[in-house]
């Protein structure tokens, strides 16, 4: 996502390439980054947090806001200063195309109406209009509508009013963005993102798996299109299996971590007994790297959102 680390590392790293040329475009990424890093502490929390009991409701939905708010805010500056002024770099421009696509990730996951996932689902303001916030729980009272087991069927006492019919359950994270349905623009986004790593980058280039391997978490847990996840997996991997160009010991490393995550992405909902049979090179001796094995260890960070 926006948050994960090998995308961190390059806009660190593309941030102080520009700054010498770019002052204002290098200050932008650094804020970004900044945001970056607080979004991917917020989003492994909240991946914890996808089950939890009535108790935690309320710091769930603090959770929600918090990323929400900062997704917004990284999205602002990359709309308004990066994707302006990225025209004549390569890894940033395929790099800003992906921040923007990862953004509406996260509204998508957290914010969007219909729900398609239970991140932002997984709270009472996310499932029904009948515990909006400040709006007591309700029950069902025998086929007569909903009856509020504060008002006890007198409405003399007043209280929240919920929208009027038609008009469907408003998100909790209204006031912060507004409403609607973000998947499609997500998946376009998405798809300019891949079109632009693979006519820039090569096959076995850290960015471009990054780019790929959201975009099959994406497939998986928000439009829930499995074997469209799994295609993408699977292909990616042949990718970089036959890609030629050397690439240095971090990049390498990088390339190792994104690969075991796509492995793994393959197998989901295959069942245990699933293996994975492909064309695997080992690395070559010296200051470069070859291709990565699909066996090589697993990361100890997973990125959030990859998996």
């Amino acid at each position: 996502m926006a948050s994960s680390e090998i995308d961190q590392k390059f806009l660190g790293k593309l941030a102080k390439a520009v700054e010498p040329d770019n002052p204002l475009l290098a200050s932008v990424l650094f804020r970004i980054l900044g945001l970056s890093i607080n979004l991917s502490a917020q989003l492994i929390k909240a991946r914890k947090q996808r089950r939890h009991d009535a108790a935690q409701v309320a710091a769930a939905l603090d959770l929600t806001y918090h990323i929400i708010w900062l997704s917004r805010e990284g999205l602002v500056l990359l709309q308004q200063y990066v994707l302006p002024m990225v025209g004549n770099y390569v890894e940033l421009k395929v790099l800003a195309y992906k921040l923007r696509a990862s953004f509406y990730h996260i509204f998508v996951l957290f914010h969007n109406t219909p729900p398609v996932s239970d991140m932002g689902g997984s709270t009472p303001e996310g499932q029904s209009t009948s515990t909006m916030p400040g709006l007591p729980p309700s029950r069902l009272d025998k086929g007569k509508g909903i009856a509020r087991d504060d008002q006890d069927g007198n409405p003399s006492k007043g209280g929240p009013v919920a929208p009027p019919p038609g008009f469907g359950p408003v998100p909790p994270t209204a006031f912060l963005m507004k409403p609607g349905d973000y998947l499609p623009e997500a998946h376009r986004y998405f798809r300019e993102a891949v079109q632009l790593a693979d006519d820039l980058l090569w096959g076995s280039h850290s960015l471009r798996l990054s780019v790929k391997t959201e975009y099959a978490a994406f497939l998986y847990e928000c439009v829930h299109d499995v074997e469209s996840s799994r295609k993408l997996a699977k292909d990616t991997i042949a990718e970089v299996y036959e890609a030629t160009e050397g690439i240095d010991n971090d990049m390498f490393n990088d390339a190792c971590e994104l690969v075991t995550v796509l492995g793994k992405m393959m197998k989901r909902g295959l069942g245990s007994n699933t293996t994975l049979r492909s064309k695997v090179q080992g690395s070559s001796p010296g200051g470069t790297q070859g291709t990565p094995r699909a066996d090589h260890a697993e990361p100890a960070n997973v990125p959030p959102g990859m998996i």
